[in-house]
């Protein structure tokens, strides 16, 4: 899913909030404000939006509650320096492609193509295409909370900060539930973002540290100019190096002999 990333915020806004070792996480996320839930349905005559409306009869709730869950895989708690989100414009269109994010400064826009969701419901299996639904919003809704790297270009030029996008983006599906049994790529490597980067931050969060999501987002605020090596070891420690993690996880899966 392609993320069309603009100026998300402004990290003197928000400002590094440091945190002890030991943060615990909190699971009470029930009042923090998601932004102001604006959906439209931009297709109504549509097959996919009579499918949509037939799976989520309460577009806005459903929308927050995922939300929530993101918020709550991305950071410890509400008390953050959370990317601010003052209203969330998600529509249902009927265009190709899939789904994307778009804006920032505190007003991001989702679209979802009821295209896509016709396909999803190919073989009339609603709770296929509910799983689906979910686990793109999950991916979508990543963007407009997470954090950015700083000091290494954009999203559109620089591949390292491109990789970290959509690599949490998957990650944080991945970590909710949001891709079915075989999703995970064979090989590759980090920098090529998505699953294959989503399934192995994931897998350092397994078995390095429960919290890895968290520090690696909020490293973004820390570790300036940001590399995924810098980032790993002011998460994990010095004594830890990217490349080495990546061969170790690619082992420990099976994709490669040690």
């Amino acid at each position: 899913m392609k993320c069309m990333c603009g100026a998300m915020f402004i990290v003197a806004a928000l400002g590094a909030c440091q945190h002890e070792s030991n943060q615990k996480v909190s699971d009470d996320w029930s009042n923090y404000h998601v932004g102001y839930i604006a959906f439209e349905d931009k297709a109504p005559e549509s097959r996919g939006s009579a499918i949509y409306h037939q799976i989520i009869t309460n577009p806005e709730a459903y929308i927050t509650a995922q939300a929530k869950d993101v918020l709550s895989t991305l950071y410890f708690s509400p008390s953050d320096s959370i990317v601010p989100v003052d209203t969330l414009h998600y529509s249902l269109q009927d265009i190709k492609g899939i789904s994307a994010k778009d804006g920032g400064n505190g007003i991001v826009s989702i679209f979802y193509s009821t295209q896509h969701i016709e396909k999803s419901f190919a073989e009339n299996d609603t709770a296929k295409v509910l799983f689906e639904t979910r686990g793109v919003l999950l991916h979508e809704l990543t963007h407009a909370y997470q954090l950015e790297p700083q000091g290494i270009g954009n999203y559109g030029n620089s591949r390292v900060f491109w990789a970290f996008i959509e690599g949490m983006a998957d990650a944080v599906r991945i970590a909710n539930g949001g891709f079915g049994e075989g999703a995970r790529p064979i090989g590759g490597n980090y920098m090529d973002g998505y699953r294959t980067a989503g399934y192995f931050f994931v897998w350092l969060r397994d078995n390095k540290d429960p919290d890895f999501l968290r520090k690696f987002n909020r490293s973004t605020l820390e570790v300036i100019p940001w590399s995924f090596e810098g980032a790993i070891q002011h998460v994990l420690g010095q004594e830890y190096h990217i490349d080495e993690l990546w061969h170790e996880y690619q082992v420990a899966v099976g994709d490669i002999e040690a």
